[in-house]
């Protein structure tokens, strides 16, 4: 495993009304919202180190609620080892433009997305 194994790098807010959460976040914390693409807005919470992430309309099996997001080097072996470790994948491996993702949840029920940058 390399040392980026692990590490959040933001974070996913679910919901089914994703605009009515793009415009709160940005009124009460001052966000910045991106346009939306594939029913994604990308979000910055400020400059420098602070975390960002995105509100995105929730699916039928996620419809609401907060995800973190986790890079991996290898999302294939660390799907295969959460398998292991008790985890149920939601999404498998998906391809978008400068990463892979995909969505499992803990064996406690949480859910959680790998990344694994290009």
């Amino acid at each position: 495993m390399k040392n980026s194994d692990g590490k959040v790098i933001g974070f996913e807010l679910s919901c089914q009304e994703p605009e009515k959460a793009a415009s709160f976040y940005s009124s009460v914390f001052g966000w910045e919202v991106a346009e939306p693409q594939w029913d994604y807005w990308a979000v910055s919470t400020g400059q420098g180190d602070e975390m960002n992430g995105g509100i995105s309309k929730g699916p039928h099996d996620h419809p609401h609620g907060t995800r973190i997001q986790i890079e991996v080097h290898s999302i294939d072996m660390t799907i295969s080892s959460a398998k292991e470790n008790g985890a149920m994948v939601v999404r498998d491996k998906m391809e978008f433009d400068d990463f892979f993702l995909a969505y499992l949840v803990d064996p406690t029920g949480v859910g959680i997305g790998l990344i694994e940058k290009k």
